[in-house]
Order: structure tokens, then C-alpha cells, then sequence
């Protein structure tokens, strides 16, 4: 029997607190006055206190109206009646008295060993749990319990489910109208910098299927010294201009003296998605490029689920295209983002794997993105011929890495410490830093 305790300031209140609470089924054992509030016994007001127990009777009365009925319907059946139609009696009772059968939960299907298999591995890659439910029950639609045996058929199927849930945003396309003008922007920490210097390298000194293209960098991000530095180094190393500015009018000159370039990579300033403040302070900047510009949204593959998911929202405002998924080196379980995109709708543009420039950033494809999922079985050679043939590593690339055609201007190496450029095609070195996944 469960008994309770309710303080109020009147008789009234606490009645009603009961009733709130427990209901009808509640009974009062004893009723006393207290003192109410107050510091050390003092400015306490008058009040009362009421114990109690929650009575069985009403409980006791609907089941027994219920055996009643049950009782009066079996005595009711006639010898021709059939089993069936008894139980569709009874089941008719039971929707009028709205009572649910209480061993329902135990007579629940029992998940497929195959089935509870698959959502251990997909949990382990920290998919989302919605998504989990997702592909099990698009397993239990497709597959027979005969099929469900066969694990790793099972396996395959489900990577490329999550293969046809990535969407991968086109790569960059250039007209003779002016400059093309690409913004970066996301929290702080994700590598932003770091990928404008990798664009800039892969179309200003060529990719293996195009001729370099004239790129210029602006960075608005004047407020971190480090970051102003190493902009100017990536772009000293590849000869690429840059400029800094400071606010829309500066920004909106700037664009409007290079409209002869072929590409213009703007640089932001790392920012909070709880900043509000200054997203909008970097939005009023931002406007200056106009409304053609090409905005990316630079995301990292290691952060969790809930944080995506405002990042996503907070930076909706600046009507990015696509992310580029930075950081995916550091982790083996990207299901947390694949997860949070997937129910945005969200395209994937560009990936990196590293701070090397600018062989560690590779154009998008769900082959890549699946490749790098743990404890999965992947047939990639057959997940090629399924996605349309898309391989990881764009840009004339052949297995993650970058061919650089006998024009281009030169290479730069692991980050900003490799100074010094190297003439002439395919520096020494350069096919050895190919990743073969």
C-alpha cells in the first residue's frame, strides 16, 4: 500500500493537492496543523498537513466488473459459436473498457540475433538512435527471417543503406561572369583556415584534370594572430595574393578590384553557434559578397551529436550549400554526423583527413564517408559500381591523394614549416603520400 504526506496552507488546498496528485483511489489517515516557511522558527505561517494512502477498492471494483462481463459473455456462448468469435468479443470488451492485455509486451516479437548484431555495430559508431531504428526496420521490411541468418548479407545491405541517406553537393563549377567567391564559416577550432589554404592550392596550382586558375584569399579574421599569420604563409608558399579586411565595405571594394580572378576564397572568424551576437556581426560582413556567393559550412567529424545539431541550426542563417567534414582523421565513428546530416538533409561538399595541404582534402563521396566506418565488412569495389562510380579523393586523385599535372606551379607540404615550393611536376615524394584505404 503506498501512503503519502501533503502541506498546505488550508484544508482546502491540501484536499485538492491530493486529489491532483493521487486521484480518487486517495484516503486520509491523519490531519494536524504545522508551521509553515519561515527563518529559525520565525515568520512561519499557519498551515495544515495531511498523510495518506492510496485505497485498492477502485481497482479491486474494475476487475471485478470486468470478470463479471467476461463471466456473463462465456455464459452467453452458444454451442455453434466458434472459438474466433469468442475472442472477438472479448477483445471488443477490452476496447471498451479501454484495458490494455497485460502480457502484451511479453508476447512482443523477439529481435533476430542478425538484427540485435547490426544495432550493436551501428551503436558503436555512434549512429543516432532514430537512424538505428531506421535501418532495422527496413531490415525486418526486406528481409525474410531465412535471409536474416545470413549476417553479413545483412551487413552489406545496410551500408548502403546509409550509403543512399549521404548526399554529396557537386563540386565547384566556373563561368566567364566575374569571380567565383567561396566562404568558409564555422565554430572555432574546426580547421577553416587550413581548408582555404587547401582549395586555394588544389585550383590555383591545378589538380591533374584542369589548368591552375587565378585565386585570391581575403580573411576577415584579423583578430587571432596566429591564424592572420598562417593564411599569409599558405599563401606566400602557393604565390597567391591575400588581403585582409575589416569590415563589408572594405570586403565589398575588395571583391569589386578582383573581379578579373577566377576565384575568391574568403577566410571567416571562428564564432560560437551560441554567439549569436556576433554570427549576425559576421553575417552584416558577409553580405558584401552578395547573394551568388558559395557558402560552406566547415563541420568536424568528432563533434557529438547534440552539437552538430546547433551548429547546423545556428549557422542556418548564412544559407550554406553544403559542410566539408574536417577532421575525419581523428575519428572512427563518424554515425554521430552522418546521422544529424542524414535527418537535415544536409550535403556533404568536401572532406579532410588531415593538416597537410593540400593532399588531405578530397572531394566528397559515400564511398569515402562509408570507408571510414568501423567493424563493417566493406566491398568497395562494389559500392563504386553502386554510387555511381564516385571514388574517394577528387581532383585527379587516384586513392585519397592528389596528381599534380607537369603546369603546376608546385607543391606544399605537410603544413606551414614546408616553406620552400618546388618547381616543375610531381615534386619527389609526392606519389609516396597517396593513402590507399
Amino acid at each position: 500500500m503506498q501512503y503519502f504526506t501533503i502541506q498546505a496552507r488550508s484544508n482546502r488546498e491540501a484536499i485538492e493537492k491530493m486529489k491532483g496528485t493521487y486521484g480518487e483511489n486517495a484516503r486520509i489517515l491523519t490531519h494536524r496543523s504545522v508551521r509553515l516557511g519561515g527563518f529559525l522558527g520565525l515568520f512561519s505561517a499557519e498551515g495544515v498537513e495531511v498523510t495518506g494512502y492510496l485505497s485498492e477498492d477502485g481497482n479491486r471494483k474494475r476487475k471485478a466488473e470486468v470478470e463479471d462481463e467476461k463471466r456473463k459473455i462465456l455464459d452467453g456462448v452458444k454451442k455453434e459459436q466458434t472459438l474466433q468469435a469468442l475472442l472477438q468479443e472479448i477483445q471488443g470488451l477490452r476496447e471498451s473498457l479501454d484495458i490494455r492485455p497485460p502480457a502484451a509486451a511479453a508476447h512482443a516479437p523477439e529481435l533476430h540475433p542478425s538484427l540485435r548484431q547490426l544495432e550493436e555495430l551501428l551503436a558503436s559508431n555512434e549512429f543516432a538512435a532514430d537512424y538505428i531504428a531506421g535501418i532495422r526496420e527496413r531490415a525486418r521490411r526486406e528481409f525474410s527471417l531465412e535471409a536474416l541468418d545470413n549476417f553479413p548479407l545483412l551487413q552489406t545491405a545496410a551500408v548502403g543503406w546509409i550509403g543512399e541517406r549521404i548526399t554529396i553537393d557537386p563540386p565547384l563549377s566556373f563561368s566567364a561572369r566575374g569571380a567565383k567567391i567561396v566562404i568558409v564559416v564555422g565554430p572555432t577550432g574546426v580547421g577553416k583556415t587550413t581548408t582555404i589554404a587547401k582549395l586555394a592550392a588544389i585550383y590555383g596550382l591545378g589538380d591533374g584534370r584542369s589548368l591552375p586558375r587565378r585565386v585570391r584569399i581575403v580573411t576577415i579574421d584579423n583578430y587571432r594572430i596566429a591564424a592572420k599569420q598562417q593564411i599569409e604563409t599558405y599563401a606566400e608558399i602557393m604565390r597567391i595574393p591575400v588581403s585582409l579586411v575589416e569590415s563589408a565595405e572594405e570586403l565589398r571594394k575588395n571583391i569589386a578590384l578582383h573581379q578579373d580572378t577566377d576565384l575568391i576564397l574568403v577566410d571567416t572568424i571562428g564564432r560560437s553557434p551560441r554567439d549569436l551576437g556576433k554570427l549576425a556581426e559576421m553575417k552584416e560582413i558577409l553580405s558584401a559578397c552578395g547573394s551568388q556567393a558559395c557558402v560552406y559550412l566547415a563541420l568536424s567529424a568528432t563533434t557529438k551529436a547534440s552539437d552538430t545539431e546547433e551548429i547546423l541550426r545556428q549557422y542556418a542563417p548564412f544559407g550554406y550549400r553544403a559542410v566539408i567534414l574536417t577532421k575525419l582523421d581523428e575519428t572512427m565513428r563518424i554515425g554521430n554526423v552522418l546521422s544529424c546530416l542524414a535527418r537535415q538533409k544536409t550535403p556533404v561538399a568536401y572532406i579532410c583527413d588531415g593538416q597537410g595541404v593540400p593532399q588531405d582534402l578530397e572531394e566528397a563521396s559515400p564511398v569515402r564517408l562509408l570507408m571510414n566506418m568501423e567493424g563493417f565488412r566493406i566491398d568497395r569495389e562494389a559500392l563504386e559500381q553502386r554510387f555511381n562510380g564516385a571514388t574517394a579523393g577528387g581532383f585527379g586523385a587516384t586513392a585519397g591523394g592528389f596528381v599534380f599535372g607537369a603546369k603546376s606551379a608546385g607543391y606544399v607540404g605537410e603544413g606551414p614549416a614546408a616553406e620552400s615550393p618546388v618547381a616543375g611536376p610531381n615534386p619527389p615524394g609526392t606519389s609516396a603520400r597517396r593513402r590507399v584505404t
